[in-house]
């Protein structure tokens, strides 16, 4: 996946910050395959910043990994702001991180209906602490355009948490 510009910057400050302040993240990645994680190790220091990634594509990877309750994926989707939040809970749970992002949507161009379109996204951060973030968007555009401005989205939550 390429970056963008703005992307880079972003993530070049996110690394400052987790350098000067000592916090990390985990991420948790659905839709993007990891292009939040790719994108930050990308940059020399990312090791101030990502803790871990996890690549959770299927909804067994889901509950397996971040134990992701399978009856709340019957019952929510896979694509809500229910699963992205317990996503983040589980990478928090599994890592040693101080802050947890995830994403979870429908890039397309297929498996989108009436309800839950392509290019609907869920995010989720949180801190150990914290009441949850959770952020739904509609992007549009193709497949490589849902990806990049999920990983956008996601920066910009891990940003308000560091």
């Amino acid at each position: 996946m390429p970056y963008s510009p703005d992307q880079l910057a972003a993530a070049r400050t996110l690394i400052a910050r987790a350098r000067e302040n000592g916090r990390m993240v985990a991420t948790a990645e659905s839709c993007t395959g990891g292009g939040v994680a790719a994108l930050l190790t990308e940059l020399p220091g990312a090791s101030y910043l990502l803790e871990r990634a996890f690549v959770t594509y299927t909804n067994e990877a889901k509950a397996e990994m971040l134990d992701v309750p399978m009856d709340l994926i019957h019952a929510k989707g896979a694509v809500s702001a229910e699963v992205a939040e317990a996503m983040a809970r589980g990478a928090l749970d599994h890592s040693r991180a101080d802050v947890a992002v995830s994403i979870t949507g429908i890039a397309g161009p297929g498996g989108g209906s009436a309800e839950k379109p392509v290019g609907l996204v869920y995010l989720a951060a949180m801190e150990r602490s914290g009441a949850p973030r959770i952020a739904a968007h509609q992007f549009s555009g193709d497949r490589a355009a849902v990806r990049q401005a999920s990983v956008s989205a996601a920066l910009a939550l891990i940003k308000g948490l560091l």
